[in-house]
């Protein structure tokens, strides 16, 4: 968690899509306290949110979640700087996972959920 005990979350992945689920995922993650950091190599702004270019840019670290809305080719070669900003749990929504993204993530000592954390966000009232 940051200073002031709020969790925080990369979105990695983050569109500005309303229909796409990494941008239903940054609304859900909000929407239960979370405070929401979006990726994407595309930069720019998402909602008033600014859009970091990579994970290495977001301003806080270790981050309590990583969720994950990127093929798991594109994943697997992220993992290494998530690892080292450092993140409670890293969330692989629908596919975004294989097996090799995986080993890789616990390779890494990475704690993966197989799992779509926008199911996790409405679970928990968002």
């Amino acid at each position: 968690m940051d200073d002031n005990n709020q969790p925080t979350v990369a979105v990695i992945g983050a569109s500005d899509d309303p229909e796409k689920f990494s941008n239903k995922s940054q609304r859900a993650h909000a929407a239960i306290g979370y405070e929401v950091y979006p990726v994407n190599p595309k930069g720019g702004e998402i909602e008033g949110r600014t859009v970091y270019k990579s994970i290495d840019e977001v301003p806080v670290g270790p981050l309590d979640r990583v969720t994950m809305y990127v093929r798991p080719e594109v994943g697997v070669t992220l993992l290494e700087a998530i690892a080292k900003k450092g993140c409670g749990e890293l969330w692989l929504n629908p596919g975004t996972d294989s097996p090799e993204l995986i080993a890789k993530a616990q390779e890494l000592g990475l704690v993966p959920v197989v799992a779509c954390s926008l199911v996790d966000c409405r679970k928990r009232g968002a």
